[in-house]
């Protein structure tokens, strides 16, 4: 994610790093050039160019925008429920720390640095990488045969969630907890549970491919036919309005693909890692651990 100040009109003007920009240049670089040269030549009549309909070009550009508004919602509403599904889970976390504190110092410890793992499972799930041994001998206390357990199963969160839950079952059964402190600590797993599925959900289901290529074969379709259409009305003016036009149309294009996949490690994803840094730092503090690791910081303005 993109961490920086918007204060600065001009700084926002000229900003690059962590912008569409950079992506599009190139295209907006050829067509300018190719309208250049039509308006170059047209000028000198060197050739005579059939001029595009005006009112199905007008047409076409409409409905494109539409479309492509549609598009950007859509993938906006996945980044949004996203990130609302994250801020909850520190919301449970934060519950759990409160609540666990009726649990013995020895239990409480074992069951919030396992919620820890959790967390650490699910980002790297959500991502698609693979989680570090040294995250289960440092929270999750486990034996060699647990770390190859969790490094095997299916749904490493899951599995997570299911060491807490025994400890929990544990802590009734030797009458540590009543029957109403341990269906109200269950219920906080169960709603850890329907925040990885809400994530699965968001991760596993992408906006239909088919309206994807669509709207994306429309989108080049209509900024290769610009300076065909802008020539005869703008001149030698054409190559700007191109360029920014495609800097628009291209430009919503790649966001809302980037938007799409909200957990991934592009610049406008959601910043997973610090959000994991800040439930473990939490969680540390709520145990008294002498050093707690530092707040994750922007690096060139980008927070992952």
């Amino acid at each position: 994610m993109i961490i920086r100040k918007k204060t600065n009109t001009l700084a926002l003007l000229f900003a690059w790093r962590g912008t569409i920009f950079p992506k599009v240049l190139p295209a907006m670089l050829l067509l300018s050039s190719v309208s250049l040269l039509l308006g170059i030549g047209a000028h000198n009549h060197w050739f005579h160019l059939p001029t595009p309909p005006v009112v199905g070009f007008t047409i076409f550009g409409i409905v494109l925008s539409l479309f492509l508004g549609f598009r950007n919602n859509a993938s906006y509403d996945r980044w949004w429920e996203g990130r609302k599904l994250w801020g909850q889970l520190i919301a449970t976390q934060r519950h759990l720390i409160r609540e666990s504190q009726i649990l013995p110092n020895a239990r409480r410890e074992l069951i919030l640095r396992q919620v820890i793992v959790f967390t650490h499972l699910l980002r790297d799930r959500l991502r698609y990488q693979t989680a570090h041994p040294e995250l289960f001998l440092e929270y999750g206390q486990m034996q060699a045969d647990q770390i190859e357990a969790f490094a095997t199963h299916i749904n490493p969160p899951q599995y997570a969630l299911e060491h807490i839950q025994y400890d929990l079952i544990q802590a009734h059964r030797q009458h540590e907890i009543s029957d109403i402190t341990y269906t109200h600590l269950s219920a906080h797993l169960n709603t850890l549970g329907m925040i990885q599925a809400g994530c699965d959900r968001i991760a596993s289901t992408p906006v239909p491919f088919a309206y994807s290529v669509l709207l994306h074969r429309a989108i080049h379709s209509f900024c290769i036919m610009l300076p065909f259409g802008l020539e005869a009305a703008l001149g030698l003016w054409t190559p700007l309005m191109v360029a920014w036009l495609v800097y628009m149309f291209l430009g919503l294009d790649m966001l809302s693909a980037q938007l799409e996949d909200p957990f991934g490690r592009q610049d406008n994803n959601l910043p997973l890692d610090s959000l994991v840094r800040l439930v473990e730092r939490e969680i540390l503090t709520a145990l008294n651990v002498a050093q707690v690791p530092p707040a994750l910081q922007p690096h060139n303005g980008h927070l992952t």
